[in-house]
C-alpha cells in the first residue's frame, strides 16, 4: 500500500490514511512497586519497550504531590529518558480524579480546581517531558440526572471546559489531549454516538484537536442500559404479577422506573397505557439508553479509531473491565486480540472523514494498561506484563509502524 502511494502523495494525506503505531505500556502496574522513574524505566526497557504512558497514581499526581516534588519528577523522567531510551508517550490521568465529580461536580469551585489546578498543571508536566496527555476527571450525580434542564446545563458546562483545556493543551505544545471513553450514563462519554457528540462539540468551540481514548473493556456496561422496546415492558410486568418479583428492567428516569411499578400492579386493560406512558418519560431521558453497537469493542474503533490517539488494551470476556493482561490463560476466554483490532482500525481510516470532527490521528498508541493486584507477587506481576507485550509485539514489532505495514504482516501469518 505505502510503496504504490510512492512519494506522489503528501505526507499529510498519508499520515491521515495511514496512522504510525506505538506499543506503549502504562507504567500503573507498577504503581506502589517500582516508584521511581530508573526503576520503571529501566523495567520497561529490559521488556523491549520504549515508549510509556506515566501514570498519576505512580507518584506524579498534582492532587497529591508538591510542585517541587514534580519538578524534580520531570527532571528525572528526562535524565533517565535519555540514559535508557524510554520516553513517556503520553501522561495520564488516574483513580484520584476518577473518583470524584470532577469536571462535572454541582460545585463550580471544585469544577475549577480540577480544570485550572489539576489538568492544567498535569499538561504543563507532559509538555515538560515531551509527552501528550489524556485523562478522565468527571461525572454526573444522580440528581443531575434525573432532571433533563440540570443535565443539559452541565453537560453544556463540561463542553466548554473540555474547550477552554484543549486550546490550553495545544498552547504547552500538546497535539492529541484526550478524554476517556466510558460505559454507563453518570460517566460521558459511554456511547458512540454520545463521544461523537462530544468531540464535535468540543472542537466547534475550540477549534483545537481534541481526541478520546478508547479502552477495550469499556464496552462492557452498556448492555444493562439499552432502551427497551414496548414488549419487553409488557414481558417484564407479566413476569412480576407471576413471580412476585419485580424485574430488573432499566427504563431510565425514577419516574418510569415507579411507573412500572404501578403498572405490574395494575388491572391488565391499563396495560397498554402505562407502556405509552413509560415510552413517553423515556423519550424525555435520551442519554440514560445505549445501542446495541455500544456494547461492541471492535464497532468502536471502526467508527471512532481514527480519533483515539490512545487506545487502552486490556484483555475481558466481555462481563467487565478488570484490566486483565494477554497471557495465554486470559487470553482463552478473551475478546480482544490483534488481528481484528487492525481490521477495525482498517475500516475506521477507510470511512470518509467525519464533518465537524478534528483530523484524523497521525499517531496511534496502543497502550497496555494492565492492573496490579495487591496481594500479586513482584514476580507474577512482572511475568504478566512480559507475556502481555509479547503477545502485542507479533502485531507491533516495531514502534512508528505504519497501521498499512502491521496489516501486511498479517498477511504473511
Amino acid at each position: 500500500m505505502m510503496k504504490q502511494m510512492g512519494d506522489r502523495t503528501p505526507r499529510s494525506e498519508i499520515a491521515g490514511q495511514d496512522p504510525k503505531l506505538h506499543l506503549v505500556v502504562d507504567n500503573c502496574f507498577a504503581s506502589k512497586r517500582w516508584t521511581k522513574p530508573v526503576e520503571w524505566m529501566s523495567l520497561l526497557q529490559s521488556m523491549g519497550i520504549t515508549q510509556v504512558e506515566a501514570s498519576a497514581d505512580n507518584e506524579c499526581d498534582p492532587l497529591y504531590m508538591s510542585k517541587e516534588y514534580l519538578e524534580k519528577w520531570v527532571s528525572e523522567v528526562n535524565s533517565q529518558s535519555e540514559k535508557t531510551g524510554v520516553k513517556v508517550a503520553n501522561m495520564y490521568s488516574g483513580h484520584g480524579t476518577y473518583t470524584t465529580l470532577g469536571l462535572a461536580h454541582h460545585d463550580k469551585s471544585i469544577r475549577d480546581r480540577i480544570q485550572h489546578e489539576w489538568i492544567k498543571p498535569m499538561a504543563d508536566i507532559a509538555a515538560s517531558v515531551g509527552a501528550g496527555l489524556g485523562f478522565y476527571c468527571h461525572a454526573f450525580a444522580d440528581s443531575t440526572l434525573q432532571i433533563p434542564s440540570a443535565y443539559r446545563e452541565r453537560e453544556e458546562d463540561l463542553y466548554a471546559r473540555l474547550a477552554d483545556i484543549s486550546v490550553y493543551c495545544q498552547e504547552v505544545g500538546i497535539h492529541a489531549p484526550s478524554v476517556e471513553q466510558m460505559y454507563t450514563p453518570h460517566q460521558i462519554p459511554w456511547t458512540i454516538e454520545g463521544s461523537r457528540k462530544l468531540l464535535k462539540e468540543v472542537f466547534k468551540r475550540s477549534a483545537a484537536p481534541f481526541y478520546l481514548t478508547l479502552d477495550t473493556g469499556h464496552q462492557s456496561g452498556q448492555h444493562k442500559f439499552r432502551r427497551p422496546e414496548a414488549g419487553e415492558i409488557q414481558q417484564a410486568a407479566e413476569r412480576s404479577r407471576r413471580e412476585g418479583i419485580l424485574n430488573s428492567l432499566w427504563v431510565g428516569p425514577y419516574a418510569a422506573h415507579e411507573m412500572l411499578v404501578e403498572m405490574c400492579v395494575s388491572p391488565i386493560q391499563e396495560q397498554s397505557s402505562y407502556i405509552s406512558r413509560i415510552e413517553q418519560l423515556m423519550d424525555d431521558y435520551p442519554y440514560l439508553f445505549a445501542d446495541a453497537c455500544d456494547s461492541d469493542t471492535y464497532r468502536w474503533l471502526e467508527e471512532l479509531g481514527a480519533y483515539s490517539p490512545i487506545i487502552h488494551l486490556q484483555q475481558t470476556t466481555g462481563t467487565s473491565s478488570a484490566h486483565q493482561p494477554f497471557t495465554e490463560a486470559s487470553n482463552k476466554n478473551g475478546i480482544i486480540f490483534g488481528e481484528p483490532l487492525l481490521r477495525a482500525l482498517e475500516k475506521a481510516y477507510k470511512k470518509p472523514e467525519d464533518t465537524g470532527l478534528p483530523p484524523r490521528c497521525e499517531d496511534i498508541y496502543l497502550t497496555l494498561e494492565i492492573f496490579s493486584g495487591t496481594s500479586e507477587s513482584n514476580n507474577d506481576v512482572l511475568r504478566k506484563m512480559e507475556a502481555s507485550i509479547k503477545y502485542w509485539r507479533q502485531y507491533i514489532p516495531r514502534d512508528g509502524l505504519r497501521l498499512s505495514e502491521a496489516l501486511e504482516i498479517l498477511g504473511e501469518r
